[in-house]
């Protein structure tokens, strides 16, 4: 489940709550009481690392074809000058 961040915008609390994504957002504010509870916008807290992601398993792939190419069509460029 996503942790959401909250702002009360007449105390200045913020706070913290696992929510699921249907749930209702909050609006009471634990500190004050006041219905002035704002969602925040905030980074994502996880990264992608190991193998299977495109930026570890085919980052060097596409060098590799390339070289492939140039090797290929430079052996066709001179039989081609013959």
């Amino acid at each position: 489940m996503p942790i959401y961040e909250y702002l009360c915008e007449q105390c200045g609390k913020e706070l913290e709550q696992i929510q699921k994504i249907n749930d209702a957002p909050l609006v009471d504010c634990p500190e004050c009481g006041k219905a002035s509870l704002r969602k925040k916008i905030s980074a994502v807290g996880f990264q992608l690392k190991g193998t299977g992601w495109y930026a570890t398993d085919f980052k060097t792939k596409p060098a590799e074809k390339t070289e492939a190419k140039k090797e290929s069509s430079g052996s066709t460029s001179s039989t081609e000058s013959s």
